[in-house]
């Protein structure tokens, strides 16, 4: 976080002047005034991040104008300069709200120690407001199976170091949380871990979340903003659904992991970060660069460290290992006192292929510890689970654009146990919200068709059902108008009839 426009009010002209000297040797702007009411009028007119004010002026005494700074809605740090210091003098100021207090005569070098705490500080402020809607908790890494033990393994490896990292897998694995997960082993652990949901925020919007922008760069750009690069200076930045983004932002990212450097909207100061870049995926992203969506200098810069999040199909024993600790997660948010689980239930949650993964799994287990008295065990019944065709076969990881997940923190966790860091939305679809009763199920004959075939056709169905009404057809199917959308897409290009198109 730079501190780039500063504001000098001293009416000695020789400390004005050196002080302003040895800050633009800098490259920063700076201003120099030599009384109360020149220093006014600039700060009403003019944003400053940092003031240097002397004590005995002119026309008034330079603490008057921490009254005023503190009204702003973004004040400046202030630095209060005296001859004649005293300790009482000094607590007095800090209590009317200046950053330091320095003492002339002063050394450059004691100048130069100050930048770098009026820097550290203004970087700790405005990450902890971007935090505030965000509350960052612990979260467990849970299983047993070769898969997630694989997975940790790469986790432990590429943790230390400082490479890009790239994680793909399908929705509701877990991908965010082995992005914290890394962060928590990295050494930059105590450096911000800035996220920033791609598919969530409009084309329009991004490139000023990316890099921030200057005051009057766009309408309702009232005064400067910090980007979430500029946040994460020092530390990690997590760029969730990196597929999402349009090729403009795209270049201009591929800048950023290249030099470390960008410059906000609507300003021409170059601004340096030192960052780590940690980019998610629910798409096969050499798809998109072979279709000309996704840049394939980007895609090379972001996938220097791939990691593959599997999904719950192939963590054979994992999924009663999740059930149990949501389970019991859920009874204590609920305040449900449960014995566990049938064995009814247990085979259920074994036999089920979670098309969902783990985001799945967790909103059935909740669903079942409201459903269930409390003290006996959960049922079959309680689960809710259609049951499972024979031989049905799971389609692997494929390229596919679900409902964005948000960057907010909830209550829910995917693939981890214990408290957790990612929230995801209610409305996701489950397996029995996605077929939503045994009546409305297709007939496909004796033949096993495999589940995404299945999808397919009840999709397709609902669509001829609602005659084309897309928004009908998606709450009757329990998704989102835009899933519905993007899989009629994957539909049309493999030449399927829409009902509702010509």
């Amino acid at each position: 976080m730079t501190v780039e426009r500063i504001l000098i009010l001293d009416d000695e002209l020789v400390i004005r002047k050196a002080l302003e000297e040895q800050l633009r040797r800098k490259r920063l702007s700076v201003c120099s005034v030599s009384n109360l009411s020149e220093a006014e009028k600039h700060i009403q007119k003019d944003e400053f991040d940092l003031l240097f004010v002397d004590v005995h002026l002119p026309d008034g005494n330079g603490t008057e104008l921490l009254d005023r700074i503190a009204t702003m809605q973004d004040p400046p740090l202030v630095v209060i300069i005296t001859g004649n210091g005293t300790v009482e003098s000094a607590v007095e100021c800090m209590r009317a709200g200046a950053f330091d207090y320095i003492i002339k005569p002063f050394s450059s070098s004691q100048i130069d120690v100050l930048m770098k705490k009026a820097k550290d500080y203004r970087q700790l402020v405005k990450v902890n407001q971007f935090f505030a809607k965000e509350s960052v908790e612990g979260a467990e890494l849970i299983g047993k199976s070769v898969p997630i033990e694989n997975l940790r393994s790469m986790v432990g490896k590429v943790a230390p170091t400082e490479a890009t990292v790239l994680i793909n897998g399908e929705n509701g694995t877990g991908k965010e949380l082995v992005a914290s997960e890394l962060y928590r082993r990295s050494s930059r652990r105590k450096a911000p871990f800035i996220k920033v949901n791609c598919a969530a925020i409009s084309e329009s919007l991004i490139e000023s979340e990316f890099f921030g922008h200057e005051k009057g760069a766009f309408t309702g750009a009232i005064q400067r903003r910090e980007g979430r690069f500029e946040l994460a200076d020092g530390g990690t930045i997590l760029l969730d659904e990196i597929s999402e983004i349009s090729p403009k932002v795209q270049a201009k990212l591929l800048r950023v992991l290249q030099e470390r450097e960008f410059e906000r909207v609507g300003g021409n100061k170059t601004i340096k970060v030192d960052v780590r870049v940690v980019a998610t995926t629910n798409r096969d992203l050499m798809k998109s660069v072979e279709r000309g969506d996704f840049r394939q200098d980007l895609y090379y810069r972001l996938n220097v460290f791939p990691i593959h999040v599997p999904p719950l199909r192939e963590r054979q024993g994992d999924v009663l290992l999740l059930a149990k600790t949501f389970a019991q997660k859920f009874a204590r948010k609920h305040g449900i006192t449960l014995r566990g689980f049938e064995e009814a239930a247990s085979r259920s949650l074994s036999s089920h292929p979670w098309p969902g993964n783990v985001r799945e799994l967790q909103n059935t287990i909740e669903r079942a510890v409201i459903l269930s008295e409390s003290g006996l065990k959960i049922s079959a019944d309680s689960l809710g689970l259609m049951p499972v065709m024979a031989n049905v076969n799971v389609p692997a990881f494929r390229e596919t654009v679900a409902t964005p997940e948000p960057v907010g923190v909830g209550a829910g966790s995917t693939g981890y146990g214990g408290s957790n860091q990612v929230g995801f939305p209610p409305s996701t679809p489950t397996s029995s919200s996605t077929f939503s009763s045994e009546s409305s199920v297709p007939d496909f004959g004796d033949e096993p068709l495999p589940l995404e075939q299945i999808e397919k056709q009840h999709i397709l169905s609902t669509l001829e059902t609602t005659k084309g009404n897309r928004t009908h057809a998606a709450k009757i199917l329990g998704i989102s108008i835009r899933t519905l959308r993007n899989k009629l897409a994957i539909y049309r290009e493999d030449g399927e009839f829409i009902a509702g198109e010509e």
